[in-house]
């Protein structure tokens, strides 16, 4: 009788070590990262024309405040106001509704339309927070808003340096404090083309990559980094202390 209550009590608890086992696999799971479908559609390079060498381009008014570093030109068309140059630091040529900047609004409306026309047949689709994500080349599509928060987002080229992404977002892109974009496998910040439907704001230190077309305005907040572009088309390019370098 003892040997029998001895061999149901292990019974017993082989049963619990077993449910509580697929208890943890199932919360691992439940857990794993979001794998994003690598896409078999090459995309095409956006052309800029004239706006290649614009780290930044308003519609509006360009407006800083602080230490502001700009490597590359500054533009405005068809605004007239531009403040805060100093105390920001501009190691480019300023173009002030002049024949430049606005052949440079021109390509910016080509190159935006551009983006949002672009098609694929394996096109993926993003939606809300896409921060902890890996991003490799093709087409991304936000029917609504996205956001780069609870997480860094990498774009992983896979070692094609020449490695085309293109994000199409409907209407806000943010970045909440602190946030990075960081390239893998021979991604290039040059590379990378977001076309925003409305605004664009970015975060506290965000440290971000690529070139933004946006339809409406673009804000960074102290401390924020851009390698690349911040293209508004019709509104206005806010500053507080960042540092912009045209990839």
């Amino acid at each position: 009788m003892k040997k029998i209550k001895l061999l149901s009590f292990f019974s017993i608890l082989a049963i619990i070590l077993i449910v509580g086992c697929k208890k943890d696999d199932d919360t691992d799971v439940s857990t794993d990262p979001i794998v994003i479908p690598v896409q078999t559609t090459v995309q095409a390079d956006v052309a800029l024309g004239s706006a290649n060498n614009f780290a930044i381009i308003a519609g509006s008014s360009v407006t800083n405040t602080g230490a502001t570093i700009i490597t590359g030109d500054l533009g405005l068309s068809p605004g007239t106001s531009i403040g805060g140059f100093p105390p920001g630091i501009l190691n480019g040529t300023l173009h002030i509704n002049d024949a430049t900047a606005n052949q440079a609004k021109v390509d910016i409306i080509a190159a935006y339309n551009d983006l949002a026309a672009r098609v694929a047949t394996d096109i993926v689709t993003l939606s809300g927070n896409i921060g902890g994500l890996t991003l490799t080349p093709g087409l991304y599509k936000s029917t609504s808003s996205l956001a780069i928060s609870s997480g860094d987002l990498t774009f992983d080229a896979l070692g094609d340096s020449s490695a085309i992404f293109i994000i199409q977002i409907a209407s806000t892109l943010t970045t909440t404090p602190g946030r990075q974009v960081i390239l893998s496998g021979e991604a290039q910040a040059s590379n990378i083309f977001w076309q925003v439907g409305s605004s664009a704001s970015f975060g506290t230190t965000t440290s971000f990559k690529g070139t933004i077309i946006a339809l409406e305005s673009i804000t960074f907040d102290t401390g924020a980094e851009l390698e690349g572009r911040a293209l508004a088309r019709n509104g206005s390019v806010t500053m507080e202390g960042n540092t912009f370098v045209v990839q």
